[in-house]
């Protein structure tokens, strides 16, 4: 019974490390891939711009008003708890530090997540059950370059922007909640802004949107892949697998972030 036990955790901990290693040298391939001039063909980036048009530009109606049903309330709360407490004077740091560094990226990749990762996660599932993949080799196309690689920028640059809009929308309400709980001008609200950004957290944020863009989308490509040629059942499977490893590595990214903000 023990020896079972103990050969199940081996088993598990193998496929486990397997996995990230595999995940691991696929992200290095990706990764200089995007440095390669060459990979920027006419082909890919017509991809690109149309991932870019269903990623960001179609889904800002509805990220616009998720930003001011969830950004708006949030900044209200923190305000008037800060009013509460009389800590009036750390209203801009805590503003920079929580409504910047880390809802606008969170709300964004949860968004994003759920909207594009497992849509990536099916459709390269479904190529490659239909061997799609296979055909697109046999053509001399470089998967990596047309597929993936358009996918992956795409991402990054969706995350870096929406989260930079959300921030916007966010602090934007801020001023109108500042006017009327502290009667404070425009002005004073926006000095306050720029004396509270911090240099080091601003670039722990870029940071961390672009590993959150890189792995929402490459973490699903790689499950796709996983899915079985001519077994349409494959693909749920892939799917699911592929979207909780993506939520272990948005929870993973943000405690990073997390720890380097405050050692």
């Amino acid at each position: 019974m023990m020896y079972t036990a103990i050969e199940r955790i081996g088993e598990k901990s193998i496929r486990t490390a397997k996995s990230f290693y595999e995940t691991l040298a696929f992200s290095s391939l990706v990764f200089f891939k995007m440095f390669d001039r060459t990979s920027y063909n006419s082909a890919m980036r017509m991809v690109l711009v149309n991932q870019i048009y269903f990623t960001s530009v179609q889904v800002l109606p509805l990220f616009i008003a998720v930003s001011i049903l969830f950004g708006s309330p949030m900044v209200g709360i923190t305000l008037q708890v800060l009013q509460h407490f009389g800590l009036a004077d750390r209203m801009g740091s805590v503003l920079m530090g929580f409504v910047v560094t880390e809802l606008s990226p969170f709300m964004t990749v949860l968004l994003i997540a759920l909207r594009s990762s497992s849509a990536i996660n099916a459709e390269i599932a479904v190529m490659k059950v239909n061997q799609e993949l296979k055909t697109l080799d046999v053509f001399g196309i470089d998967v990596l370059d047309y597929l993936f690689l358009p996918r992956i920028i795409n991402g990054i640059l969706s995350i870096v922007c929406l989260s930079s809009l959300f921030s916007i929308l966010a602090l934007a309400s801020g001023a109108l909640f500042s006017r009327y709980l502290f009667n404070m001008s425009i002005n004073d609200y926006t000095t306050l802004l720029f004396l509270s950004a911090d240099f080091s957290d601003l670039f722990i944020l870029l940071v961390k949107c672009i590993l959150l863009g890189f792995f929402i989308t490459l973490i699903p490509i790689r499950f796709g892949l996983r899915a079985t040629t001519h077994e349409l059942t494959s693909i749920p499977i892939s799917v699911l697998n592929g979207m909780v490893k993506v939520f272990i590595a948005i929870v993973v990214i943000e405690v990073l972030s997390l720890l380097l903000r405050f050692i």
